[in-house]
């Protein structure tokens, strides 16, 4: 029985040793990972930053992009060449025009009485002219005992200035049917009729702006880029444009740079002398510069407007070898 005890207790603390012995290392292990997580979570925290900052320096240097761009566009003002009252208006606030519609009407009815009064005048100067011509052509073909020479000359001077009425009655005329057709305001562009204030029965004066039109055949893109970001940028280079208000990205090109900005210390004071403005040594501000940008693709369920706000990216093209 000794035996058989002796051997059980060796049993059992050969298997409880054992069992212990073979539990440490498996702590060990999950101590050392525990150890390491941080270290390895620091490492993938700094290799995401590197990509990411070598992504965000192509992005801004390889790839120019800025948030300070506007949309813009020609606006016609359309402004009466003669005075008189509206008698017909036939735009609307917002409405889109083709060229040559007739957007209103200045009352003409004295500039049809003025035609009319020119016309009467040419007819009138006319006769008087031929008559005169008549008289000094016959005063040419008698002889010098029948016409003396100075009567000749009275009436060919007298032929001469008749013509001369008769030309100055066509000019006025001319005018005359000239200002008629002004009394007709017409599109002379392709776009949409903006702000309109003028209403049927106002009086409108030469030179008075009535109807501004923005002309949709002259929509742009100005993009004030930094100064930094120029030297990769080419006319032509293709251009994204992400406008405030869409999702959809409008396509274009890069048209021209400005060659000149306003530089502030340039401007001189009440005594002439330079303004200079004070600045922190340690810092450079780089200067923007507008870059103008053709529009080539719009998407038809985008609306442009001018002054809208936009997003502009410049993809420059590879120099071919």
């Amino acid at each position: 029985m000794v035996d058989i005890e002796t051997v059980s207790r060796d049993i059992d603390g050969t298997g409880f040793r054992a069992g212990r012995s073979a539990g440490r290392p498996t702590r060990a292990m999950g101590g050392a990972a525990i150890r390491l997580l941080p270290l390895s979570i620091t490492a993938i925290a700094a290799a995401l930053a590197i990509v990411l900052s070598a992504a965000m320096w192509h992005v801004y240097m390889e790839a120019p992009w800025t948030s300070d761009a506007t949309v813009r566009a020609y606006v016609v003002t359309l402004a009466p060449e003669v005075a008189g009252r509206i008698v017909e208006l036939h735009a609307v606030d917002n409405q889109f025009v083709h060229k040559g519609d007739l957007l209103m009407v200045v009352d003409p009815t004295n500039f049809r009485i003025a035609l009319r009064l020119a016309e009467a005048t040419v007819d009138q100067s006319k006769a008087t002219a031929e008559n005169a011509r008549s008289q000094a052509e016959r005063r040419r073909k008698l002889s010098d005992l029948a016409e003396t020479i100075e009567d000749r000359q009275t009436f060919e001077a007298q032929s001469l200035a008749a013509d001369a009425q008769y030309q100055q009655a066509v000019a006025r005329r001319d005018q005359a049917k000239v200002d008629l057709g002004r009394t007709e305001i017409r599109s002379p562009v392709n776009g949409w009729v903006t702000n309109l204030l003028a209403q049927k029965g106002d009086y409108v004066r030469v030179g008075q702006n009535v109807i501004s039109l923005v002309n949709a055949d002259s929509f742009w893109v100005d993009a004030y880029f930094e100064e930094t970001q120029l030297a990769g940028m080419r006319e032509g280079d293709p251009v994204r444009i992400k406008l405030m208000g869409y999702k959809q990205i409008v396509r274009g090109e890069v048209g021209s740079v400005a060659r000149g900005i306003t530089v502030a210390n340039a401007q001189p004071d009440g005594q002439g002398l330079a303004a200079v403005n004070p600045i922190f040594t340690w810092v450079r501000l780089a200067q923007r510069v507008p870059v103008r940008i053709r529009i080539d693709q719009v998407p038809a369920d985008v609306r442009l407007v001018a002054g809208m706000t936009a997003t502009v990216q410049v993809d420059p093209r590879r120099p071919t070898r």
